[in-house]
Formats: structure tokens, sequence, C-alpha cells
């Protein structure tokens, strides 16, 4: 969810359509980037449908367990039942077992978005001259996009 823009739009212009997602089901993952050297490391963490491949929440931070809860929390509306994963320890943690998939089989989709990212947002590839010297220009850039061209919300 990127605050930033959130901030600045009217409440009463907003329409917002939250809608169960089609089959259930769920991939999540995070992806890399940094903000100035590689040792300030950022975290896009995101899910998608399943079924369709749609981006259905998103945050950015570290790769602990507080920002993977707000992203859980976030999808409480989507009445997802069950999660596909890789198997990172906070999703051991913090999903219950019967809801949990580990493995690379069903994550192809958003390893593949990932992929995406990376090639058109150059500030998420790793060996580039583009970097980000601010995480809040980071979280911009990387929601401006998501927003763009995953919600289709203009900005």
């Amino acid at each position: 969810m990127n605050l930033t823009v959130l901030n600045h739009l009217n409440p009463n212009e907003i329409i917002v359509d939250v809608q169960q997602v089609e089959d259930d089901a769920a991939e999540i993952d995070e992806m890399w980037s940094s903000v100035q050297s590689k040792e300030h490391q950022r975290w896009l963490w995101h899910v998608i449908d399943h079924k369709t491949g749609k981006i259905l929440a998103y945050t950015l931070g570290a790769r602990k367990d507080e920002v993977f809860l707000k992203l859980r929390e976030l999808l409480q509306p989507f009445g997802i039942s069950r999660f596909y994963t890789d198997d990172w320890g906070a999703y051991e943690r913090h999903l219950p077992p019967e809801q949990q998939h580990v493995g690379k089989a069903n994550t192809q989709k958003i390893e593949r978005k990932h992929l995406t990212l990376r090639t058109r947002i150059k500030r998420l590839a790793r060996k580039i001259i583009c970097f980000s010297k601010l995480n809040k220009m980071h979280d911009i850039i990387i929601g401006l996009f998501i927003n763009r061209y995953e919600f289709g919300i203009l900005v």
C-alpha cells in the first residue's frame, strides 16, 4: 500500500472495490532491493492471486516478521485460505500449517512477476547505476508503478 499517495488523496473521491479471490489461493513472496548501497536492503512483500496473477496487496520494509504481519492484515478482506510460499521462517511462524504450502511448483507466477518488476523498474535491478537515495523515494517509485500498472490507478 502506498501510504504517501493515500495521504494526498481525498477520501470522498476514492472508490474501493474489494473482491474475494477467484480460487481462495494466493502466492506470497518477498523481493530484495537496496537504497543507497547493497548494505541498506529494502524488501517488497507482495501477494498475488494464484489463478489470475494479479497483485492483491503489497508492502515495503525490512525482511522481518512485523512487515509480513502488516501484509497479512491487508489480506483479511480477500478470504484467502491457501498460501503458496517459499520456506522462509516468517511464513512458518505466522501462517497455520494447513494453510501454507511450501515449494517452487506453485510460486512460479510470483517469481515471474519479480522478473517483470526488475525489468520495468530499474531501481529493483541488482547491478545498475539507477538507485534510490531515500527509503521514502524508493517506496514512492515502486508504489506508483504498482498502483498504475497493477491496480489501474492514475496518480
